[in-house]
């Protein structure tokens, strides 16, 4: 062993600079470029306005908010007008029994004209309850375009995460490559100065390569995962003002709110979970339909009226008879009522079909309402397992990174075997994956809970 003092203070600075080096690794929290910064609020917001399957929901929303603007129509009159001219043109010949003969052309001209008015006083209040229809439906859209917002901004914060947990991994792999090189640089060192094996410091060559080949494999996923990202907040490959590239950085961390209770989340539940007030619109529009189809059995009464004008003309009367000139003008009106008395019990078919679908809706509604429940709690238990889990791992990441520091310098100084260190530096990765995803699977569980409680919108 060399036994010379510039040595043995070469050997401390190098141990020193290593050991500054691992520190700064380990306590400087992850950066990230200031330009190009995608926020989750800005995924979101694009997403709001581009995502295809909000822009189909919107389409139905406002095709259901079409009829509900026509909905008074059903309690107004229907006029009809009509116009006809006729012109005839006719080559007659008579012989009457006095032995008189008229032949000549007779042009003839008919002008008829008329407005009609059908007005319905009375038909079981079917009136009445197409109109709540129409206004039933139209919430029905409202409620059915917040659901597929909902939806789709649930996949827009998982998706994001996703590349946020990626991007952690990326940066425990980069530390890990660190941590790497600096074994390799003491096994070559040991090596040079007789301390160590060439198979130590081969290993950790080869230890180095496999972090650089992951690095390279985690980078092209990421870049997956922001193309999977596009295509959810921006599909509109043509637009290039719009268009979002991968060119991007994503925020480095996960935040998770502990401060949820389930007291806040089953609070108004039913009242605001989008599923639920789906199923209960299709339950109350059943009900309307049972009334509609019932609104049959009753009589329609309906008050009629019209004003008709007709005119003809003849350039000449072969028939003494006959007038020149007719004109008739005048109005209408009455009433008129549609009694239903055989119809082959077509409606008594509709009223129980509609009645079966209403019972249906009524136990869809149950079974949606009991599933809610459960998933709430199921979803909340898994929140505060997923919160105890983060603390224990948070915890257990100081404990790995302070034992590769200790490890690395104490194989340094030769008091820790090659296997120790890799072992260390073994618990250090997996306390690094069990951390990140301990953080991705805390915030799916808050996710999945304002999901259910239909707060991830307002």
């Amino acid at each position: 062993m060399n036994r010379n003092p510039d040595y043995f203070r070469s050997v401390v600075m190098k141990r020193l600079w290593y050991l500054s080096l691992l520190l700064m690794i380990v306590v400087l929290p992850f950066t990230s470029h200031a330009q190009n910064m995608l926020t989750l609020e800005d995924a979101i917001a694009v997403a709001l306005e581009n995502n295809f399957e909000i822009r189909l929901a919107k389409t139905d929303s406002s095709r259901l908010g079409l009829d509900y603007s026509y909905r008074n129509v059903v309690f107004l009159p229907r006029i009809n007008a009509t116009l006809g001219n006729n012109w005839t043109n006719n080559n007659q010949n008579q012989e009457f029994s006095d032995g008189t003969n008229r032949k000549g052309d007779v042009k003839t001209g008919n002008l008829n004209a008329g407005v009609t008015l059908d007005w319905t006083l009375f038909d079981g209040l079917k009136m009445f309850t197409l109109k709540k229809k129409a206004e039933e439906y139209a919430n029905l859209g409202q409620l059915e375009l917040k659901n597929q917002v909902i939806n789709t901004v649930a996949s827009v914060i998982e998706t994001y995460y996703v590349i946020v947990r990626q991007k952690q991994q990326l940066k425990a792999i980069e530390e890990q490559m660190s941590i790497n090189q600096t074994r390799v640089d003491l096994s070559k060192r040991k090596l040079e100065v007789g301390l160590g094996t060439k198979p130590e410091y081969l290993q950790s060559q080869i230890d180095l390569n496999a972090q650089k080949s992951a690095k390279l494999e985690q980078e092209t996923y990421i870049r997956e995962l922001k193309r999977r990202l596009n295509q959810l907040i921006n599909p509109l490959p043509d637009d290039q003002e719009n268009q979002i590239t991968t060119d991007y950085v994503v925020s480095d961390s996960i935040s998770v709110n502990d401060q949820i209770s389930l007291d806040d989340i089953q609070n108004n539940l039913e009242e605001n979970n989008p599923g639920l007030q789906v199923s209960r619109k299709n339950l109350e529009i059943a009900d309307l339909t049972v009334k509609e189809f019932k609104a049959d059995q009753y009589p329609v009464i309906e008050f009629n009226s019209a004003y008709n004008f007709r005119r003809s003309t003849n350039d000449i009367a072969l028939n003494p008879f006959l007038p020149l000139f007719n004109q008739n003008k005048g109005f209408s009106y009455g009433f008129s009522a549609s009694i239903p008395i055989l119809n082959y019990r077509n409606t008594n078919r509709l009223i129980k079909h509609a009645e079966l679908d209403l019972q249906y809706q009524s136990i869809s509604y149950a079974s949606e309402r009991s599933r809610l429940k459960l998933n709430v709690v199921n979803a909340y238990n898994l929140f505060q397992l997923q919160l105890e889990t983060l603390a224990l791992e948070e915890a257990n990441i100081l404990l790995a990174k302070e034992n590769v520091a200790i490890t690395l310098e104490t194989y340094q100084l030769g008091s820790t075997t090659f296997i120790q260190l890799r072992e260390a530096e073994k618990s250090l990765d997996d306390a690094y994956n069990r951390l990140i995803n301990a953080r991705y699977n805390a915030k799916l569980a808050e996710t999945e809970l304002l999901k259910l409680k239909g707060e991830l919108v307002y």
